[in-house]
């Protein structure tokens, strides 16, 4: 598929500097509009209790605390926040940190794939597949569930990339989907033999077959190397901070995957092995 690329390789500076800014401001939209399917997601799909406060669609974000509906001055995705000193602007209740960090990511999430991939199909298609992860990495963290509202559709939206060659072929997307699942479920169902609980949810293994439908198998073993890494560092960086882990406390095992599955794709690419 023809790619229109960045730099070096094809297009202006001009044209360089316009289509990052564009896909940075249009990642900013798309990290506000995540912050409202990680708090409404699990709740509209019943994995927690509580208020989904509407559906995906509507109402529009209004302060939990007072019930106000929040113009739009006050929805500009970090400067309101900033502005607003991270309060609601009617009763001063505090704003989450969550809601800029995720806002910055999805930023982040679209100018990594333009400058990886160029401006075309094959970018786009990076940024939906690192912003579904930002979502269900934030979703893991908070609840302890990978949805198969996300896992599921992103697993067939990777295999069909695949038909149009937007990051791999068709045949190491099929093949990295399998892969993926198939390896996590034996690693869980030993576990499970040998400790006689679950250690691996079924959630990871659906999240890992959707990290090889969209990078393929090739980037597998780096990804779930990389992802227990970044879940060690985590899991050191809480404990220098007083946090306490045992043998039996479960471990969010999912937004460490996401962060590696995103990582190895738009490295693959940079270091030319996708």
């Amino acid at each position: 598929m023809p790619q229109m690329s960045l730099g070096m390789t094809g297009l202006t500076t001009t044209a360089s500097v316009f289509w990052l800014t564009a896909a940075g401001a249009v990642g900013l939209l798309i990290g506000s509009f995540l912050n409202v399917v990680i708090y409404r997601g699990p709740r509209l799909w019943g994995l927690v209790d509580g208020d989904p406060r509407g559906n995906l669609a509507a109402p529009s974000s209004y302060c939990p605390a007072c019930r106000q509906r929040i113009p739009w001055t006050g929805l500009v995705p970090i400067l309101s926040y900033i502005a607003q000193r991270g309060r609601c602007r009617a009763c001063s209740a505090k704003i989450a940190l969550r809601y800029p960090v995720v806002e910055a990511l999805g930023g982040a999430v679209a100018l990594a794939s333009v400058a990886a991939f160029g401006a075309g199909w094959s970018a786009l298609g990076a940024a939906a597949f690192g912003w579904a992860l930002l979502a269900l990495a934030f979703i893991d963290l908070e609840t302890g569930y990978l949805p198969d509202a996300i896992t599921l559709p992103l697993i067939g939206a990777g295999v069909l990339s695949g038909a149009f060659h937007l990051i791999v072929p068709f045949k190491d997307c099929l093949i990295g989907a399998v892969a993926g699942y198939l390896a996590f479920r034996l690693v869980g169902a030993a576990y499970h033999t040998f400790r006689g609980r679950d250690g691996l949810g079924q959630g990871d293994a659906k999240l890992l077959a959707a990290i090889g439908a969209w990078g393929g198998w090739m980037i597998l073993p780096a990804v779930v190397l990389t992802g227990a890494l970044i879940t060690l560092a985590a899991i050191g960086a809480s404990a220098a901070r007083g946090g306490k882990a045992t043998m039996d406390q479960p471990i969010a095992f999912g937004p460490g995957l996401c962060a590696a599955g995103f990582f190895c794709v738009i490295g693959g690419r940079f270091f030319n092995v996708l």
